[in-house]
């Protein structure tokens, strides 16, 4: 078996070369794809609604695409080919069906292969259009590596990829935050699902995001999935692969949301059937990377002015007394580090929330954050690193089940006032690489959901990370019942994973994580 599996590889590279010779951007016609201008609403304040759960998340969603009259637009890094994801594209068809115009925009890391055909089967349904952010030309059949491997001269280009999480319905509401769509971030997966937070919105924040939407869809990076993607299929039989692909025998349908979420929160539909939405309202502006964002490729260079980590930068800068935040991969690099010495040098007390070495999914990214916990903790930052055993032993209020946890939520809170919501990590590739999309707003009451959902992720889900009594890194502090359980090794991680850590741990690139 190793032997056929080394085989395999080799012929893939051998492809892949061969592809790589004539692969190049399709071209295509850019005043043929521009799209209608959205009216500017004269609303000055926009309602929110937080969703913590996977399932209320994922139900919203489906809400909106059922309920829409008018358009859709729907923009993702990740739409997987599994329950949720099929499920979804299915209502999208069904949207389109009843006429809804469909526009639906990917990044091109995660397709190819089967998600092609299924997704040349979605755009075969008239008033759907799929478009797909800086796409690979070669080898899509292959999986990831092979599209690397088939690209090895456009390096740049290709690392250069569309972070966004947006759904917009009928310009009206609107879904943001950091999950993809995929059965992990809806806690349908039997283990290893993401913990992650996202809001729904209407109000003034709805034409900037429709907008911002807009400006990606007839971007240079974005091409027709036709233009790419090609099969030999007939229309009439993509639509029927479609049919059998995403029907019930294949795609099982997702489970109901319970009858509240932790915050007391009841499922959007209840809402919207009474024709009543139970909403927190502030002032917020949105932003997002420009889709042909610039980037040096060097660990704390400048941040630009235009992109989203600068704008949440400037938020955090504002705090006065306290700030807390989440971020699943936490690499601050010199100018995150400055601006957390700067906010403990005015006596801001910062609280930080992210992966520990066993629950992230980038152990590589938590090899970078690795090289600042010191720095961190010498700076009097209280750290807390999410443990998986902690978050499955204690299967808190239907927020995890029994799963694993990652840590997936991107999120800050300023002096109870302020708060960010986004798909930003606080890392070198969110900085300089991917684009992102994020809102700052300044709501209490919203500010007061989110800590008291970070407050049970810090307090229940987590270990408390400190200096050891001679200054050097690190013990791990957790209640027990005997009183204080203190870890002097990264828990719940194995031996030779922290030998693999400590070898490879200085020769980690981290710009380019």
């Amino acid at each position: 078996m190793n032997g056929l599996r080394r085989w395999a590889h080799a012929w893939l590279l051998g492809v892949a070369l061969v592809l790589s010779a004539c692969s190049s951007l399709p071209r295509v016609d850019r005043a043929a794809i521009a799209s209608e201008a959205i009216e500017v609403s004269n609303a000055t304040q926009s309602g929110f609604r937080l969703m913590p759960l996977g399932s209320f998340s994922f139900d919203t969603r489906l809400q909106l695409i059922r309920r829409a009259e008018a358009t859709l637009d729907v923009q993702y890094y990740h739409l997987a080919d599994d329950a949720s994801g099929r499920w979804l594209l299915r209502a999208l068809r069904d949207a389109a069906g009843r006429g809804v115009r469909v526009r639906l925009l990917l990044d091109d890391l995660y397709t190819g292969g089967r998600s092609d055909e299924l997704l040349l089967g979605l755009a075969a349904h008239p008033n759907v259009q799929v478009r797909l952010f800086n796409p690979f030309t070669a080898a899509r059949a292959h999986g990831l590596l092979g599209r690397f491997l088939a690209a090895p001269h456009e390096w740049r280009r290709i690392n250069h990829r569309m972070h966004n999480k947006l759904l917009v319905a009928d310009g009206a509401m609107a879904v943001i935050g950091g999950r993809n769509i995929a059965d992990e971030y809806f806690l349908r997966r039997d283990s290893d699902n993401f913990i992650d937070v996202d809001a729904f919105a209407v109000g003034a924040i709805l034409p900037p995001l429709q907008g911002l939407f807009d400006r990606y869809w007839n971007s240079d990076p974005v091409f027709p999935l036709e233009a790419v993607a090609t099969s030999s299929l007939t229309p009439v039989r993509r639509r029927a692969l479609f049919e059998d692909w995403t029907g019930l025998e294949h795609t099982a349908p997702p489970p109901p949301p319970p009858h509240s979420d932790v915050l007391g929160h009841a499922p959007l539909a209840q809402d919207l059937g009474r024709g009543r939405l139970d909403l927190v309202w502030g002032s917020a502006y949105v932003f997002a990377d420009h889709p042909d964002k610039p980037f040096d490729g060097e660990a704390g260079g400048e941040l630009l002015e235009t992109s989203v980590t600068y704008n949440v930068f400037e938020a955090l800068r504002m705090a006065r007394h306290e700030l807390v935040a989440s971020s699943p991969y936490l690499v601050p690099g010199p100018v995150g580090m400055q601006l957390l010495s700067d906010l403990r040098s005015k006596g801001v007390d910062v609280s930080l929330l992210t992966n520990s070495l066993a629950s992230t999914d980038e152990p590589l990214v938590h090899l970078a954050y690795t090289r600042y916990r010191d720095a961190m903790l010498s700076l009097g930052i209280d750290l807390y690193e999410l443990s998986q055993r902690r978050v499955k032993d204690n299967m808190r209020m239907f927020l995890y089940g029994a799963s694993l946890g990652r840590l997936h939520a991107k999120l800050a809170v300023m002096d109870r006032r302020v708060s960010y919501i986004g798909s930003m990590n606080f890392d070198p590739r969110s900085a300089t690489l991917n684009t992102e999309l994020g809102a700052v707003i300044d709501s209490a009451a919203l500010a007061d959901e989110l800590l008291t959902l970070l407050e049970i992720d810090r307090q229940h889900n987590a270990y408390r990370v400190r200096l050891a009594v001679d200054g050097q890194c690190c013990e791990w502090v957790v209640p027990d019942r005997d009183g204080t359980m203190v870890l002097t090794t990264e828990p719940d991680s194995s031996r030779w994973l922290r030998f693999l850590g400590w070898l490879l741990q200085p020769w980690v690139p981290e710009e380019h994580l």
